[in-house]
């Protein structure tokens, strides 16, 4: 079965997962920005919607190269995610271009059990089949990647080879640009979860723009229940078909 966990942001899109019955939450802030740490408020009400729900902690948009003050932030979110009903947490971290192996194996003993994503920084890796082989020795339940692509129907060969080389050590989970008329192919490639956002633009209410990147207009992006719904269809359609 091919998992989907939809992307949130926000209360909205918490009742959108609920209200679909997604397989999983990866629960953050400021998807505009790659995502960063959500709230307290905020992971609280997805802990309540009874979908599971894997925190991302990402303490600063940029890179992911972390100095030993963000290291202890990250590994200090982790512990106050779970302990306030984050089932699983979404982390990553390099050093010198490579997996930071001390920061995740911190994160692993941190997570005491609970499933551990890495994310998207696995695709800033020279060595995708090097940085799989680590990350599993290092306990990681499953890395979320478009296959060093910008969106994972460009990487559907490399995704492929990624899910042959985990094997039953580690899962694979495609995203990035994950929408209705991509992800069959997508899924087809074997990976055991796909990850979308299913975004849309809100139009708010014109005002001072706050923040550099802001822009006056107001606006923001939310969960689009139709397009989620589209997707999670497609998945289930290509489950019973088989």
């Amino acid at each position: 079965m091919t998992t989907f966990e939809l992307a949130v942001q926000d209360a909205a899109g918490i009742r959108v997962a609920a209200e679909l019955g997604v397989d999983r939450i990866e629960l953050c802030s400021a998807l505009s920005l790659g995502g960063l740490t959500p709230s307290a408020g905020l992971i609280a009400a997805a802990a309540a919607s009874g979908i599971p729900t894997h925190v991302l902690v990402r303490p600063r948009a940029g890179d992911f190269e972390y100095d030993d003050a963000e290291r202890a932030i990250i590994v200090e979110d982790v512990l106050w995610a779970r302990a306030h009903g984050a089932t699983g947490v979404v982390v990553g971290g390099l050093r010198d271009g490579r997996i930071d192996d001390a920061l995740i194996s911190r994160i692993v003993v941190a997570a005491d059990g609970a499933p551990v994503t890495f994310h998207r920084a696995f695709d800033n890796l020279a060595d995708l089949d090097a940085g799989l082989d680590r990350l599993a020795d290092l306990g990681v339940t499953r890395v979320l990647t478009s296959g060093g692509e910008a969106r994972a129907v460009d990487a559907l060969a490399v995704l492929r080879r990624l899910v042959s080389r985990a094997g039953r050590d580690i899962e694979i989970m495609a995203g990035s640009g994950v929408r209705s008329d991509n992800v069959a192919r997508i899924a087809a490639t074997g990976v055991h979860a796909v990850h979308a956002s299913a975004k849309r633009a809100v139009t708010g209410t014109p005002g001072v723009a706050l923040g550099s990147a802001a822009t006056d207009g107001g606006g923001y992006e939310t969960v689009d229940a139709d397009e989620a719904r589209r997707v999670l269809g497609i998945l289930r359609s290509n489950e019973e078909a088989r």
